[in-house]
């Protein structure tokens, strides 16, 4: 169920069989030569929504753009302040918490966002430690879950990837969207990645990204990623994310 496919008496009644909610976060951000910019708010949406499926669960608006400033040499990337992100992830859950939501499961699919987001959920909390909370606001309780660190997914792109997963532009990531985007990605997927794969080491600012790393990837071999590895891996996250969405809004 995806709330912006929904009414809002619709969204009353289902307040009253579940106060569980998911939303997907990601970026946009450059992905390498082969990658889409919108890969990872793509992919934590597509996990969402087939959770969604399974669990009956209802999906928020997807949060798309994330922290990400040291993406920013590079042409179409975007990015909030971690002030900002912070501010937004707050409202939000406080608007959805008005309407009596308690449980917010984030699926991430950006490693940018990682610290942000548990400072957001910090910050929540805080209000209620501090009583200045609303007054209407139930208890709330908030988890990240980065689709790309479960266990299976892992294993699967251990064993086919090996080393040429990398760090960023990674080979599991542009396998999801080519499973789920498949004629655009053949627009961008045979592009010739030299070297095939792209070295590894730190990055700062934007301008430090781009001198390092002039094609944006991180330590990966894309070029490796395809649909049908893509499928694999979509059935793996999306099976254990259902299981632990269900395990989180059940339990007491």
């Amino acid at each position: 169920m995806r709330m912006q496919l929904m009414t809002w008496q619709e969204v009353e009644n289902y307040l009253r069989t579940s106060t569980g909610i998911i939303i997907p976060i990601g970026s946009t951000e450059q992905h390498g030569p082969t990658g889409f910019i919108g890969t990872d708010a793509l992919t934590a949406e597509m996990i969402a929504w087939e959770v969604s499926d399974i669990t009956g669960g209802l999906v928020a608006p997807t949060i798309s753009i994330g922290m990400a400033q040291h993406h920013l040499a590079f042409a179409g990337s975007m990015t909030l302040r971690p002030s900002t992100l912070i501010a937004v992830i707050q409202d939000i859950i406080n608007s959805l918490a008005r309407h009596g939501f308690d449980r917010f499961y984030f699926i991430n699919g950006h490693g940018g966002n990682v610290h942000t987001v548990n400072a957001a959920f910090s910050e929540l909390y805080a209000e209620t430690s501090l009583k200045t909370a609303s007054t209407d606001r139930p208890p709330i309780r908030c988890v990240m879950r980065n689709w790309y660190m479960g266990r299976a997914v892992r294993e699967v792109s251990n064993e086919i990837f090996g080393d040429d997963e990398g760090s960023h532009a990674t080979a599991s990531e542009i396998a999801l969207t080519y499973f789920k985007y498949p004629e655009d990605s053949a627009r961008i997927a045979q592009f010739n990645l030299d070297p095939p794969r792209a070295p590894e080491g730190n990055i700062y600012d934007a301008e430090d990204y781009r001198s390092q790393f002039p094609d944006g990837r991180i330590g990966s071999n894309p070029s490796r990623a395809n649909a049908e590895i893509g499928a694999r891996l979509m059935k793996c996250a999306v099976t254990e994310m259902a299981d632990d969405y269900r395990d989180f809004v059940d339990k007491a």
